[in-house]
């Protein structure tokens, strides 16, 4: 590597250099306290902590909220605020985004610091900031993350490809490896189900009633005395049932940030097929154990990754915009 550097003229260096610099991303652009000193006296995310703990208090299901909210649009075209669009046609239109919550979090916070500095915070940054703040009173470990992204100019529902409820752990690893994740952090970034809830539909054919589509059967890798509960009580076999929240984790446990999710995983307890799928996986079953059995390498692994999440092709410098509200472009 050194002798052929040695070898390339001055400016053909020079354009090599910036193209490593384009296929990077636009992260290494962004920085740890980007906006301090930007928002005249104001400390941007001393403003974002700040309205975020209020919620919570109000509110500790905000969340799950927001851990949804980030997956769905750093996923999609990557942490662009492509998400947050209203109208026709856009990203929140996709059928997997009609129950996406947070907007109004999201925009409260954009007003507030459009009064201390218009138009110079990201709505894409506030997403990200509003996690990791949501993430640390749910009892995750704190962590950092660089800002300066900046909001794109597009939002299209046809865009919006994610992750199936019953993908097997081999297709959610290929999916999450689009976004430079390997197996950890799939298993990892899946751990953001230690909160929040799901509803009926999206297991009573999959796992309870039609499991392989035959009438009647029900996933034998589900844990019999949990789904004798889900049927009996949570989700019997009515149209009417659709709709029950079922939680993701044990519902005292569904708004704590803790590795309770992999040890239901043990336990055969899995909600979603995915979600047991990494447990039935002899790639993914070790990754779960090695999780189940640490809290704190799962509360510093899940900072890691949701950075690494936040990270993935955002806008920097110049490019794209910084919208006036986040529900519209300028």
């Amino acid at each position: 590597m050194a002798s052929a550097a040695r070898s390339m003229s001055a400016p053909a260096l020079m354009v090599a250099l910036a193209l490593l610099a384009l296929a990077g991303g636009g992260s290494a652009q962004l920085q740890f306290g980007f906006y301090k000193g930007k928002c005249n006296a104001s400390d941007v995310e001393a403003v974002v902590q700040g309205l975020v703990k209020a919620r919570f208090a109000r509110e500790n299901p905000i969340v799950a909220y927001l851990l949804r909210l980030q997956f769905h649009e750093c996923a999609v075209n990557g942490c662009d605020g492509g998400l947050l669009i209203d109208g026709p046609g856009t990203e929140k239109t996709a059928g997997p985004n009609l129950s996406v919550k947070g907007y109004d979090l999201i925009a409260t916070i954009k007003a507030e610091l459009e009064k201390r500095c218009p138009g110079v915070v990201s709505c894409s940054d506030i997403e990200i900031l509003a996690t990791r703040d949501a993430v640390a009173l749910a009892g995750g470990q704190p962590y950092a993350v660089r800002t300066g992204r900046r909001d794109r100019r597009r939002s299209v529902a046809s865009d919006v490809k994610l992750p199936g409820a019953e993908y097997t752990a081999a297709q959610a690893v290929a999916y999450y490896s689009r976004l430079g994740m390997n197996a950890y952090d799939t298993v990892v970034l899946l751990g953001a189900h230690t909160v929040g809830a799901t509803h009926c539909s999206a297991i009573k054919s999959s796992r309870l009633y039609r499991y392989g589509g035959k009438p009647g059967a029900t996933d034998p890798g589900m844990d019999p005395a949990t789904a004798s509960v889900y049927k009996k009580y949570v989700c019997p076999n009515v149209s009417s049932s659709d709709g029950n929240a079922v939680f993701l984790d044990d519902q005292w446990s569904a708004v704590k940030v803790d590795n309770h999710y992999y040890r239901n995983l043990q336990l055969r307890r899995g909600v979603l097929s995915v979600d047991q799928n990494l447990y039935n996986d002899v790639s993914t079953k070790p990754i779960v154990d090695q999780l189940a059995g640490n809290n704190g390498m799962f509360l510093s692994a899940f900072g890691k990754v949701l950075v690494k999440l936040s990270e993935v092709n955002v806008l920097t410098g110049t490019q794209g915009e910084i919208r006036k509200v986040c529900n519209k472009f300028n």
